[in-house]
């Protein structure tokens, strides 16, 4: 169950807003960001606010902040902060409130916190500036609120900068900024986007315990619906600028009305989610609010539209008490399985064969030039130890934390980052061994698609020539042949040929993933690693991609490699998962293993903080889980590296590193004291 909430139902609306529209002007065209936005926000309350990217999530919480950015303004409406309207306030006095009485934690705390400021003077600051406090008062409350938000050894993080904290601590700071005031309202714009699960889980229920602790009001804006599910009181849906439904979280879940907040609901991924079935993805995508369409904005993607909602926009009217809505043709509660899983996806090879791919006791430390006091040079041990294989059309899945190592493994796997130790084995050849044309011409097979497609393509390259640029550099066909090639990628992945002509940042976030996947598959490869390669798109397109993958791996025979922190993902995907920490592969097994069965600690803490999209699901704070962050990679723990946020670790993790013992056929994690007990020692293998 979601934790209790306490709003103060006798008090009135600490934040309402009524009909708010706020515009940006572009060069070439105004763009209608926030239509006529209602929404009230009581004391001790949380709203949450939900919808894909580009919905007009972030400007509400920015109008009410009063930080536009250039360009932007407030054309119609009203704000008002416990009566008082905020619209056309003066910036002086906007200044005296915005910090004060309401104040906002942003979504990447990197480019949010100023680099060139301790910690201790920007939580310090808004005291100083709105409570007059003097030096030491503030420094002494920028001590009392990072020790508030759980950071350890407050003291000595008052000295440091942003760049010397992890990601879960720079959240942590932002919390403390955004509270050192005690504001009426808080606004958590996708306050744990960009953290791993288990922080997005500490940072969730920390927010909610200090809401209820100083009697906040908090707008949590986010596009997860399993977030949504289990921190938030109300749910309001926004489509292209707009709110298309509002209702408290459980009858929102359980009843919704509108078709997007259904579909919404229907592409997000869950771990019950069956692998021989295509996940369900809302189809095209949101329309260009430079030129918004006539009658209902979602009709274009509905499958229940008629020729009503193409010419004339529904109403947002109560259906029901507390339950608003905008539509002509509402539906009635979640899609059923028959309908989110209507279509079959392609089966992988079931045949055991030759490994295709096979790692070897890989490594890889950077020296980083900084010496100890005596004189010993200090190493970044990314990978230690990791060897896995990958048989031909199949799917291996790598999971773990930010820092792990997936990442690097990944670059080693495709010869863009050279081992320290070990080797990889790719396509029958080891390719450290390999040089020059040699490893150019094995690169034909093996190729990679990024985290971000957007930093991937050429930004002054069009379409055609990035797709291009592969046959190219291979010295493969004539101009004409390539660009017959491309067209036959374009049809492969989706994409029009009308593409060719246009450059990266004409698209939205699927469609430069789906270049990204056209460009990898150009030299006909057979072994893809893709790293993070859904990690930053909307739930719905997400969907739209994954299916994407499945279906040319079953149409080329390719073999994957996926690394995701989302649990979600590679468990639809793999075939096979490693769960890797602190640079070391812990427990490896099928999905089943992994997911029902796991033995070690780590696994099941990293499943545990998955937030379930059912509000009467128990919270992942509730849940046996890592309450502390992973040591540094400098100075991994000795013996076990998880041993210090482990519940099970005993003197022996400390003494002796664990190996991995085989639990079941083709299962196997290392761990001293494992939660399953693993197969008699005669039984091991090697």
């Amino acid at each position: 169950m979601k934790p209790d909430a306490h709003p103060t139902a006798d008090d009135g609306p600490v934040l309402t807003i009524e009909g708010l529209s706020t515009g940006i002007r572009l060069r070439k065209a105004d763009v209608a960001a926030v239509s006529g936005v209602d929404l009230h926000l009581r004391r001790g309350e949380t709203l949450g606010l939900v919808g894909e990217s580009g919905c007009g999530k972030s400007m509400t919480g920015l109008s009410v902040m009063g930080l536009l950015p250039p360009g932007g303004g407030i054309t119609a409406g009203s704000i008002k902060l416990a009566g008082r309207e905020l619209v056309g306030l003066p910036d002086k006095h906007y200044q005296r409130i915005r910090g004060n009485e309401i104040a906002m934690i942003f979504q990447d705390p990197m480019t949010s916190l100023n680099p060139t400021k301790t910690i201790g003077e920007q939580v310090a600051e808004p005291v100083r500036l709105h409570r007059g406090a003097s030096p030491k008062q503030a420094r002494d409350r920028a001590l009392d609120m990072l020790a508030l938000v759980g950071i350890a050894r407050p003291a000595e993080r008052l000295g440091q900068y942003p760049h010397e904290l992890s990601g879960g601590l720079r959240q942590r700071v932002m919390i403390a900024m955004a509270l050192s005031c005690e504001p009426k309202v808080l606004i958590a714009d996708e306050p744990t986007t960009a953290l791993d699960v288990t922080v997005q889980a500490q940072v969730l229920r920390l927010l909610h315990d200090l809401k209820d602790r100083l009697g906040m009001a908090m707008l949590l804006i986010t596009h997860d619906m399993g977030v949504i599910a289990q921190w938030a009181d109300r749910v309001s849906v926004m489509y292209a600028g707009g709110i298309v439904e509002s209702a408290r979280t459980g009858e929102l879940f359980t009843g919704m009305r509108h078709p997007y907040a259904q579909a919404l609901l229907a592409c997000t991924p869950r771990l019950t989610q069956r692998r021989d079935r295509t996940l369900f993805s809302i189809p095209g995508s949101p329309p260009d609010l430079a030129h918004p369409p006539a009658g209902c904005r979602f009709a274009a993607r509905c499958a229940h539209a008629t020729d009503r909602c193409r010419s004339e926009a529904p109403p947002l009217t109560e259906d029901r008490p507390g339950h608003t809505l905008a539509c002509w043709n509402p539906v009635d509660g979640p899609l059923g399985p028959v309908a989110a899983e209507a279509q079959t996806a392609p089966e992988t090879p079931a045949e055991p064969a030759e490994p295709v791919l096979a790692i070897d006791d890989l490594a890889k430390e950077y020296a980083t030039g900084r010496s100890l006091l005596r004189g010993a040079k200090r190493s970044v041990k990314a990978v230690s130890g990791v060897s896995f294989s990958v048989e031909p059309g199949r799917t291996f899945g790598l999971v773990g934390e930010s820092g792990c190592g997936k990442s690097t493994l990944a670059r080693m796997i495709v010869a863009l980052e050279k081992p320290s130790s070990g080797g990889v084995t790719a396509l029958g050849g080891e390719l450290g061994e390999l040089r020059g044309r040699g490893l150019r011409r094995h690169r034909r097979n093996l190729q990679m698609m990024f985290q971000d497609p957007f930093d991937a393509l050429d930004p002054r390259m069009r379409i055609g020539a990035i797709l291009r640029e592969p046959f190219a550099a291979q010295g493969i066909g004539t101009a004409a042949e390539q660009l017959a090639a491309v067209r036959d990628l374009l049809d492969e992945v989706g994409l029009p040929h009308t593409v060719l002509e246009r450059y990266p940042h004409e698209f939205s976030g699927g469609q430069r993933q789906r270049i990204a996947l056209a460009r990898a598959l150009a030299l006909n490869p057979r072994v893809i690693v893709a790293d993070e390669p859904v990690s930053a798109l909307d739930v719905s397109i997400r969907s739209q991609v994954l299916n994407l993958m499945r279906r040319l791996q079953a149409k080329h025979g390719l073999t994957y490699v996926v690394i995701s922190h989302d649990l979600t993902v590679v468990r639809y995907l793999a075939d096979t998962v490693g769960v890797m920490y602190l640079g070391k592969l812990v427990e490896i097994g099928s999905p089943d293993d992994i997911y029902l069965r796991a033995a070690h600690p780590y696994t099941a803490g990293l499943i545990a903080a998955i937030p379930e999209p059912d509000p009467d699901a128990e919270p992942p704070g509730d849940r046996d889980g890592m309450d502390t962050e992973m040591p540094s990679p400098f100075d991994p723990p000795s013996g076990c590296r998880f041993r210090t946020r482990c519940p099970r670790a005993q003197a022996r993790c400390a003494e002796e590193e664990p190996v991995l013992r085989d639990f079941d056929p083709g299962h196997s994690a290392a761990c001293h004291f494992p939660l399953r007990e693993p197969q008699p020692a005669a039984a091991q293998v090697g």
